[in-house]
């Protein structure tokens, strides 16, 4: 790996090899939701809660003040509002990316759509991009569409393990520095995952949980099956408390932390 890119990699990754990201780029999907309204204030919290990085498209990056935090710029996007929204499509380049000062830049990949084709194509091509400058890729990788519904072969309503580990390993043969993707439900499954990704492995946070404790859990069972850490927002920045969920979250990734130990940390127990 090129020094730059190994540099910039550690303001992403800590000196344990793993990391706490929040991810915000929602807002051009989903719109202005809760949580994604005063983003300089949100992100006050996040840096008082010692997250790692955080993940902005290129507009809120122009105008806010990252701190110390790692800055990964997402480069491309789709709305809920599109007939074909697991289509991402480019909106940003690696160059732009490092021009606001990006430690690592993102894209979103949904394995098993009819655009399955363009988008890894698309992540090859800026993983070579990447390369050249010396900038960290991080691949959010997903099964999605109608043929991963029929060949999901999960009762619990987890994804198939064979099927998180297929999309995993895509993102590291083609070139990501860090991969992100879906728990499959257990400590045994997911070790199935990170053991077959050739680059470190994070999870996603999805849709607000039931409880605190299941997301710590989940945090947690991740960090036992040999996962890098989290990339988790809405379960975060719509939490009553961000800073405490974050500064939760970090001692189970970084100190070794329990659940029960996130739960004293967020007043829970």
């Amino acid at each position: 790996m090129d020094v730059g890119k190994k540099r910039r990699l550690k303001r992403i990754l800590e000196q344990d090899g793993k990391t706490v990201i929040v991810p915000m780029d929602h807002g051009v999907t989903l719109g202005p939701i809760s949580g994604l309204i005063n983003m300089q204030e949100l992100i006050n919290k996040l840096a008082l809660g010692k997250t790692d990085a955080i993940l902005l498209h290129k507009g809120i990056a122009e105008s806010i003040d990252t701190y110390r935090m790692g800055l990964i710029i997402h480069l491309n996007a789709s709305t809920v509002l599109s007939p074909d929204s697991q289509w991402k499509i480019p909106i940003c380049s690696v160059e732009q990316a490092i021009r606001l000062g990006a430690d690592c830049v993102s894209i979103h990949v949904n394995i098993g759509t009819e655009k399955e084709n363009q988008m890894l194509n698309y992540l090859g091509a800026v993983s070579d991009r990447c390369a050249i400058y010396g900038v960290p890729l991080l691949a959010m990788i997903y099964p999605r569409g109608s043929y991963i519904k029929d060949h999901n072969s999960s009762k619990n309503g987890d994804f198939d393990t064979d099927l998180i580990k297929h999309a995993a390993r895509i993102g590291s043969e083609l070139g990501a520095d860090l991969v992100k993707t879906n728990y499959t439900g257990s400590v045994d499954t997911f070790r199935e995952v990170t053991k077959a990704c050739l680059t470190p492995v994070v999870i996603a946070g999805g849709p607000k949980m039931g409880t605190s404790e299941d997301l710590l859990r989940m945090v947690y069972d991740s960090i036992q099956a040999g996962g890098a850490g989290v990339a988790i927002g809405r379960n975060i920045f719509q939490h009553k408390n961000p800073r405490a969920m974050v500064s939760a979250i970090t001692a189970i990734v970084h100190n070794d932390a329990s659940v029960k130990d996130g739960l004293k940390i967020l007043g829970e127990v």
